[in-house]
């Protein structure tokens, strides 16, 4: 399902227009002015990564102080650990591991 992108020739507003396959034709038009008159433009891209492609990814590496703004970077070498260790992590570890990724404080830690 493509979105794809125009240029009001009239006003120079951009639309996106979601259409719900490729062979479908959806006329264009400007909602900023109501013009017709619309070029379709080149459109970035995303290209989805894996979690494990971000981290090898990322030049900073572990021992960076930046490493852990990145919430998906918290509590990961304690997943590693116990992973490589062949334990199973206990529920309350990882119920703070993942209260922390989604912003809440661990329980008994004030900041």
């Amino acid at each position: 399902m493509p979105i794809y992108e125009y240029r009001c020739q009239e006003c120079q507003a951009i639309e996106s227009v979601f259409v719900r396959s490729i062979s479908s034709h959806v006329p264009p038009g400007c909602s900023a002015c109501g013009g017709n008159a619309m070029e379709r433009r080149m459109s970035t891209f995303a290209m989805g990564k894996t979690v494990n492609g971000v981290h090898e990814a990322n030049p900073l590496g572990s021992s960076s102080r930046d490493y852990y703004s990145d919430p998906r970077n918290i509590g990961r070498n304690v997943e590693e650990s116990f992973a490589r260790h062949g334990v199973d992590m206990p529920d309350s570890v990882r119920q703070s591991i993942d209260a922390a990724r989604s912003g809440e404080t661990p329980k008994g830690l004030d900041l």
